[in-house]
């Protein structure tokens, strides 16, 4: 199974890695190695030169995009005959488990905050619109963590919307990773920046008849793209990392994996969750929002992205 490209007429051009890199044009690069390490997932094997020939074009072009939405406004200020409040530009990051789409967003976040036009730029994850472990437990949908009816949508769009009005802060939950849960009476301010990223399995998901989804508030999206038999290995892979530094930790959620599994039991369990749980929830759930995306990142087997479409209109 493949989650290759559409041979039919599509609203994209598509861009092999060699014509995307020309368009960096002279952006300088704001990172260093030591920098990059920080912001690298764990088994990301991304280097300075793919944030050089991918990620320095996607932040010039975001850049682009972020001062027409200023010209725009000013438009409709004109046409208003006064002044329309700027709001913040709206970056979602869609994709599956184990793509990278966290990586790429962290990076994203850095790099727009050293564009002189927008210093601040805030990044938050979807995982802290998941219901507690509780509530899902009481569903009897823990096992569907990460699919679309775990996460209380209601709340994600309000804050969206929000944050796209010009509150000054909006409150949200925290998730922790470690703990796998929603940590009880913490959360997260975020306070107007000029460019908010937000990440998520789900976020392109189109909504219910007659609601708002997130994505409606999205200036532009992002869909980070690779055939899933490479995405199922990167998810073993993932896992194995895991098992050996954060599972280890005794308040992780999955401490006794760390200790009670051997090798080939470790390997069995990573296959059978990403099939009974991951692929399903990425082919019915998460691929087929790939289309609603402005652009699509699509990554090789060595996680290097080979090819980019970007929506013309």
């Amino acid at each position: 199974m493949t989650s290759g490209w559409d041979s039919v007429p599509t609203p994209y051009v598509e861009l092999s890695r060699e014509a995307w890199r020309a368009l960096r044009e002279n952006t300088p690069l704001p990172l260093t190695p030591g920098e990059l390490d920080a912001l690298r997932g764990l088994r990301d094997p991304i280097d300075i030169t793919e944030v050089e020939e991918v990620y320095l074009p996607l932040s010039r072009l975001l850049n682009l995009f972020f001062q027409s939405d200023g010209r725009l406004r000013d438009t409709v200020s004109g046409f208003l005959g006064g002044e329309v409040a700027p709001t913040p530009f709206i970056i979602g990051v869609a994709g599956s488990v184990a793509v990278g789409k966290s990586t790429t967003s962290r990076l994203l976040r850095t790099l727009l905050a050293r564009w002189p036009e927008h210093p601040s730029v805030e990044l938050v994850t979807t995982d802290s619109f998941l219901y507690p472990n509780a509530i899902l437990t009481e569903r009897g949908i823990m096992e569907r963590k990460g699919f679309p009816e775990s996460y209380d949508r209601r709340a994600l769009v309000r804050f969206v919307s929000s944050i796209k009005a010009g509150a000054a802060s909006a409150d949200i939950p925290v998730y922790s990773h470690l703990e796998y849960d929603i940590v009880p009476d913490a959360t997260q301010t975020v306070r107007r920046p000029d460019i908010l990223i937000v990440e998520g399995l789900n976020v392109l998901q189109a909504p219910p008849p007659g609601t708002l989804g997130v994505s409606d508030f999205f200036d532009f999206s992002i869909y980070v793209d690779a055939r899933v038999e490479d995405i199922m290995q990167w998810y073993v892979e993932r896992l194995f990392a895991l098992r050996r530094t954060a599972f280890t930790d005794p308040r992780s959620y999955f401490h006794k994996y760390a200790h009670e599994l051997d090798e080939d039991e470790t390997a069995a369990f990573a296959k059978r969750v990403w099939r009974d749980v991951n692929e399903i929830n990425l082919v019915s759930n998460i691929l087929p929002t790939r289309a609603r995306a402005t652009l699509v990142l699509h990554k090789d087997r060595d996680h290097a992205v080979q090819r980019v479409r970007l929506r013309r209109i």
